[in-house]
């Protein structure tokens, strides 16, 4: 057996090892074909059906209806923050969208959608937000769905379901009609949590997410969008971002990426040998457990997200002596668990604790924090 760092790196994050090794194994010579999967033609049978197994696969592991169209596009989940109104904004002739703000993505989200029409904020757990009466910690705790404020004629309503940086997750999506507004669609960027738990479709009208974090490798963003919200993209939308030109290309409109689409067809199959999405809720939730059991009994470190909040993948948490932080990380590097540091932004230490990171990096990561509050604390 392969032995190898745990990362633990928020993305690009670790890639299940036997699928590296299956690619490797591959690399020159896809399945006798005597080409490269990165040298074939996107429009040839080998890709065509690399790409048909892809999404079918990702059908399966989801549940994903047949009324939803499922796109393998370019730009990341970023650029969906334009490519979002651009298709959607003008749908039903409001020029209106709502967004939930939990954190730095979801107002990066907001912030770019503002150039396309007239865009409000539903909710927001930020520094001037309170939860019940009370100020917290800005962006360590969801809103309240009760205290939602969505306009009924707006296009669509926004959410990131699980902030990267911060470490909040919301997976109990609402049902919008709950919210006097049954006729917008529910728009979802679960980029940090896709495939990490099952998704109801009959609540979210559009899913979509980077692949970096549990799907595959950067280089492919993974929409799965209602058919009915299709064909309303503005004049001014690129055409190579019209979903209805990529949904009637089969994602083909242009070359899509074609080995991010490779790799991520191989972590597809990958979680269906696991026992599929059920099973790897689970092994998440006993990682997620340990974890923050184990800090939440700490004196020596903290975790400030709210506790009905955490992300059962990212997890946050910093040193109460910061002045220790470049030991701690260096120390970490050194016992072979890498990727630890905060983002820029929040500073202190985070944990990504995706699909490809098992428990027994988890319970690694738990001895090290033993052991260094035993020689520091």
């Amino acid at each position: 057996m392969v032995m190898r760092p745990w990362n633990f790196s928020a993305g690009p994050s670790a890639l299940p090892l036997e699928v590296l090794q299956q690619a490797a194994s591959e690399m020159t010579d896809w399945h006798g074909c005597g080409m490269s999967v990165m040298e074939m033609s996107h429009r040839g049978k080998q890709f065509t059906q690399i790409r048909d197994e892809a999404e079918a696969d990702l059908r399966e592991l989801l549940g994903v209806p047949d009324d939803f169209e499922v796109l393998f596009m370019q730009g990341g989940a970023t650029a969906e923050n334009a490519i979002v109104p651009l298709n959607l904004i003008g749908r039903n002739g409001s020029g209106k969208a709502d967004y939930i703000l939990t954190g730095i993505w979801s107002n990066k989200s907001h912030k770019e959608a503002q150039r396309y029409g007239d865009i409000a904020i539903a909710a927001s757990s930020g520094a001037e937000a309170t939860l019940d009466g009370v100020k917290q910690d800005p962006w360590t705790w969801f809103p309240k769905v009760q205290d939602w404020k969505v306009r009924p004629d707006a296009a669509y309503l926004h959410l990131c379901s699980n902030e990267t940086i911060g470490g909040v997750e919301f997976a109990d999506w609402p049902d919008m009609a709950s919210l006097g507004a049954a006729q917008v669609p529910l728009v979802v960027d679960a980029s940090s949590h896709f495939l990490s738990r099952p998704i109801d479709f009959s609540k979210a009208s559009m899913v979509y997410a980077g692949a970096q974090k549990n799907a595959g490798p950067a280089g492919v963003t993974v929409v799965i969008i209602r058919k009915e919200l299709v064909g309303h993209a503005l004049p001014v939308c690129p055409s190579a971002f019209d979903y209805a030109n990529v949904a009637a290309a089969g994602s083909m409109f242009n070359t899509p990426p074609t080995y991010a689409i490779y790799i991520a067809g191989l972590v597809f199959k990958w979680l269906k040998r696991q026992g599929g999405v059920a099973a790897i809720q689970a092994a998440n939730i006993a990682k997620a457990q340990a974890l923050y059991s184990y800090l939440d009994d700490s004196r020596f470190y903290v975790s400030r997200v709210h506790a009905a909040s955490r992300s059962r993948m990212n997890v946050p948490f910093f040193l109460r002596d910061e002045s220790l932080n470049a030991a701690f990380l260096s120390e970490a590097e050194a016992a072979g668990l890498m990727q630890l540091k905060g983002h820029k932004s929040v500073g202190g230490m985070r944990a990504s604790i995706y699909n490809a990171v098992p428990l027994e990096a988890v319970q690694a990561l738990i001895s090290y924090l033993q052991d260094f509050e035993r020689r520091h604390g």
